[in-house]
C-alpha cells in the first residue's frame, strides 16, 4: 500500500510540475493581400507613376483636377494624392506638407520622417509613417523644387484601431513608396 501510494505521489508531483504561464507576444491578424504588381498610369496630369493593379483610381471628391484616390476596396482603405502647381509658393506648399503628419500628434504613438530623393526624376521630399490610432497611416510630399508639388496620405473607411489596420497599413506603405520612386514628372 505505501508503495502504491509513493508511487502516485511521485506522478503526481511530476504532473504538477510545469513551466510557470507566459504571457503570449502579440498578434495580428493574419491577413493575405496578393502580392502588388504595378503598370503606370497616365490620366492626363503634370505626373506619371506606377500604381499596384488592385487599385482603382477615381477623381477626388471635391472635382479638383489632378486630386485623385487610389482606392483598396479589400482594404477600406485609400491613398489620397494632391497636385499643386508651384508658382512662387514652395515656400508655403512645404509648410504646408509638414504641418500635415503634426495634426495626427494627439493619437500617434510616433511620426517618422524620411528624406526621399530621386535626382534622376527631379523628386524630393518626405516620407513620413504614423503609428498608433491616428486617422492617417502614412503621408508624403514629393516636388521636383520649381513647378510640380505632389501630397499624399492613407485613410480606411473606419475607426483608426492600429491593432487591425496594421496589415493594411503595411501593404500600404510600401504600395507609396513604389508610388513615390516612380514618379516622373510630365514637363
Amino acid at each position: 500500500m505505501r508503495l502504491i501510494l509513493a508511487i502516485l505521489a511521485i506522478s503526481f508531483l511530476c504532473i504538477s510540475c510545469k513551466d510557470d504561464p507566459k504571457p503570449k507576444p502579440k498578434g495580428f491578424l493574419s491577413l493575405e493581400y496578393p502580392e502588388a504588381e504595378y503598370n503606370r498610369i497616365d490620366i492626363g496630369c503634370p505626373y506619371t507613376f506606377e500604381k499596384n493593379s488592385i487599385a482603382q483610381v477615381s477623381p477626388s471628391r471635391n472635382r479638383i483636377p489632378c486630386w485623385i484616390q487610389l482606392d483598396y476596396d479589400q482594404m477600406k482603405g485609400s491613398i489620397f494624392i494632391t497636385y499643386q502647381p508651384v508658382k512662387n509658393n514652395l515656400d508655403s506648399l512645404l509648410t504646408d506638407a509638414q504641418k500635415l503628419p503634426l495634426q495626427h500628434t494627439i493619437k500617434a504613438d510616433v511620426i517618422e520622417g524620411d528624406v526621399y530623393t530621386n535626382d534622376f526624376n527631379k523628386t524630393y521630399g518626405m516620407f513620413y509613417e504614423v503609428d498608433g490610432d491616428a486617422a492617417s497611416q502614412a503621408q508624403f510630399y514629393l516636388t521636383d523644387s520649381t513647378d510640380h508639388f505632389l501630397t499624399g496620405s492613407v485613410y480606411f473607411q473606419s475607426l483608426p484601431n492600429f491593432d487591425s489596420i496594421v496589415p493594411a497599413a503595411e501593404y500600404l506603405k510600401k504600395d507609396i513608396r513604389h508610388l513615390m520612386e516612380s514618379l516622373k514628372w510630365n514637363y
